[in-house]
């Protein structure tokens, strides 16, 4: 049936192995449960070698859960035009080197976040998604997706919105707009995409999008 066999090696929870008779005994469908998204469970797991042991911990999932948040936040608008990576790809090709490859798309996304806000080109945050969803990452689907900009960050720029749109009326009959250049340029420095117009006010989190920053506006 099959031409090549894969065996990974034992799964371990916060360092022990995992056993029913250690009550650390659980299944990616008790994660799901739980509320841990899919995406995050398999970033944990790709972290690892296949041939090396897995070891499931808290700090792990909540590490996965931060990174994939700045890559989601780093890719939002991102096409589907992109192209995969060829030294990504290498290193998958080499005994199917998940870490590696993720250690690379690390390495990618902190060079991209660290460019100044409008520096980065289309074509890069593209190939950067389309590298990352030859992993199965940063799919489109909205089970895989939809949570990264659940809760706070979302809520947060809720708020924004109202306050930048209270902003702009008041501005509008006193003729004085430097509050709402302040707020703009907050906001742009957070990573955050002003969309203006007759209609009204749309935040968009962009390249480089960090929440941290927008706290005390």
């Amino acid at each position: 049936m099959a031409q090549i066999w894969l065996h990974n090696e034992m799964l371990l929870v916060e360092g022990k192995k995992m056993s029913k008779s250690l009550g650390n005994f659980f299944t990616v469908r008790d994660l799901l449960d739980q509320g841990v998204p899919g995406e995050v469970i398999r970033f944990v797991f790709l972290s690892t070698h296949y041939s090396k042991p897995m070891d499931w911990t808290e700090k792990k999932r909540e590490e996965a859960e931060k990174t994939l948040r700045k890559w989601r936040s780093l890719t939002n608008g991102a096409g589907s035009g992109g192209a995969p990576d060829p030294g990504v790809i290498s290193v998958l090709a080499d005994d199917l080197n998940t870490w590696g490859a993720i250690s690379l798309l690390m390495e990618k996304a902190k060079s991209l976040l660290g460019k100044s806000h409008g520096a980065v080109a289309q074509f890069e945050i593209d190939d950067f998604a389309a590298t990352a969803r030859v992993l199965g990452l940063l799919n489109d689907d909205a089970e895989m997706g939809s949570w990264a900009f659940d809760g706070a960050a979302k809520e947060l720029l809720g708020l924004l919105t109202g306050s930048l749109v209270a902003a702009r009326e008041t501005a509008k009959h006193t003729k004085d707009f430097t509050a709402v250049d302040a707020l703009k340029s907050a906001l742009t420095a957070a990573g955050v995409e002003v969309r203006m117009s007759k209609e009204g006010v749309e935040l968009i989190p962009g390249p480089g999008f960090d929440p941290a920053k927008l706290e005390g506006l």
